[in-house]
């Protein structure tokens, strides 16, 4: 049995493995490196080593070759030349449990979050939006609040707004807010929205937090892989909006763990550049505190990307797990660069870091890992573990079988469009809903957050917290539930 208390990388040049504590794998990480160098199949490493200790995973599968994680590998050549020559690794080939996931639901389940449970902070980043339509914008939402006006999907919002258009004396002091203007640009960019394929995001039923911890039957932790293949290059800003959607509920929902032998949740974020690119800084700086502050939730956040340059400092500086893999400088600019990545490493007398970077090969990596009282451990150069699955991606036929066999078929596979600011506001005009809408019965009402609360927990503190969640929803009678970092903003989550 592999030793899961700890989470192995590989090999020094002597043979010795390097590893750092399980423990201190949720002080977060860092997989950078030149295309080609191997960031994937060391982030495909990791992974099965969280999967091992019984973390669960989310990653996004933005080459879709991640997806080899859910196949036995069949290792050859050099593959086997390295395996071989870490007696000490117990490789076994195996598969691991991995759930698909998709957006557009063509090559996994269906991912999908609703605007209520977004809020109007992401959804104007989303929108890139100027300030006063982003002011309009949170206006639009209190109407929402105030009138149990339930926002679900794209078209809700559409509704609401030209609803306001048509009814500005609903916004009562906000009024001047709602300029022709800026419900006009509101509406035009939810339409370029549309046209790229993001409606699709929003809606019910939509994922649930609990289900990504859900272990698999073998203990194992399960592993959730998003096909970002085409997202990331048709919608980069709807593929970032998520992963801060998902980074904030589970700092929202998640209750404190303080120190524990290992993470509760490993998230990856490749092409982590898209995350603070284009940032309304006010976002950015929230973004830059969950990150600080998730850990206590028992959350480890890895960037992947080409150059650590593509992440702030202030995110930078939190990071414990640092795995470089090569770079290469030709200007005056990248050589800048590369000795800024030199330098945030702890010097190792044995080498030159700043040399050694640019003479890395393919599945070599520097690697700095924490001491055991929290501390930087001096830089090592690492042949990198491959890993125990496949390398390379699942052929359609496995990923089909894949998906049939998953836990959660039937769950999310099918949308629900249930009675919400849309069919609401047609009523009052008395207007039938768009006729390629299906109508159809309305769908059970699903569990509050406070059932869900005690059914996750499922102790005497989870149905004391049951209950003290239940009172408080009774005190906010129809206001809705919504989220997305707005205690953090100095406003309240609840409205």
């Amino acid at each position: 049995m592999p030793d899961t208390s700890q989470l192995v990388i590989g090999a020094d040049l002597t043979g010795q493995p390097i590893a750092q504590a399980m423990r201190l794998a949720n002080r977060h990480g860092l997989i950078a490196g030149a295309t080609g160098t191997g960031k994937t199949v060391t982030l495909q490493r990791l992974a099965e080593a969280f999967s091992d200790a019984g973390v669960a995973v989310f990653a996004a599968d933005i080459k879709g070759d991640l997806c080899g994680l859910g196949a036995a590998g069949n290792p050859q050549g050099k593959v086997a030349e390295r395996i071989a020559g870490m007696p000490w690794l117990d490789h076994k080939p195996q598969a691991y449990p991995v759930t698909l996931w998709d957006i557009h639901g063509e090559s996994g389940h269906p991912l999908r979050t609703t605007l209520s449970e977004m809020g109007p902070l992401l959804i104007g980043s989303l929108l890139e939006l100027t300030d006063s339509q982003q002011a309009a914008l949170y206006a639009a939402f209190k109407v929402a609040d105030r009138e149990g006006l339930l926002l679900l999907d794209l078209k809700d919002l559409k509704a609401l707004l030209n609803h306001l258009k048509d009814n500005p004396q609903l916004l009562g002091e906000d009024a001047a807010l709602m300029t022709t203007g800026s419900s006009q640009a509101l509406l035009r960019r939810l339409a370029t929205l549309e046209q790229q394929g993001a409606e699709a995001l929003f809606g019910e039923p939509a994922l649930q937090l609990e289900d990504i911890l859900q272990p698999a039957a073998d203990g194992r932790g399960r592993i959730h892989l998003l096909d970002a293949s085409r997202l990331v290059h048709e919608a980069p800003k709807v593929y970032a909006t998520f992963l801060l959607w998902l980074l904030a509920e589970l700092f929202e929902q998640l209750p404190e763990r303080g120190d524990a032998d290992k993470p509760l949740l490993a998230l990856f974020f490749d092409e982590a550049h898209l995350l603070f690119g284009d940032t309304p800084k006010a976002l950015q700086e929230r973004l830059e505190q969950v990150v600080r502050l998730i850990r206590s939730k028992g959350v480890g956040v890895y960037f992947v990307t080409q150059s650590p340059g593509d992440l702030p400092d202030e995110v930078l500086a939190q990071l414990g797990l640092r795995i470089q893999h090569g770079l290469r400088a030709f200007t005056a600019k990248e050589q800048k660069s590369l000795r800024a990545v030199a330098d945030g490493f702890r010097p190792n007398p044995a080498f030159d870091t700043l040399s050694v970077l640019t003479e890395l090969g393919i599945g070599e990596a520097l690697v700095g890992t924490l001491q055991e009282k929290g501390t930087p451990e001096m830089v090592q150069r690492v042949l990198v573990a491959p890993p125990q699955s496949r390398i390379g991606p699942l052929s359609e036929t496995e990923r089909t079988m894949l998906i049939a066999g998953s836990p959660f078929k039937g769950r999310y596979d099918k949308p629900i469009d249930r009675e919400s600011a849309y069919e609401i506001l047609m009523g009052r005009k008395d207007l039938a809903p768009e006729a390629e809408m299906p109508t159809g019965k309305a769908a059970p009402e699903e569990p509050s957050l406070a059932d869900r609360a005690g059914e996750f927990l499922g102790t005497a503190a989870g149905q004391a917290l049951k209950s003290a969640m239940r009172q408080a929803a009774n005190n906010l009678g129809k206001q809705l539930v919504r989220g997305l970092m707005g205690s953090l903003l100095g406003g309240s989550k609840r409205r």
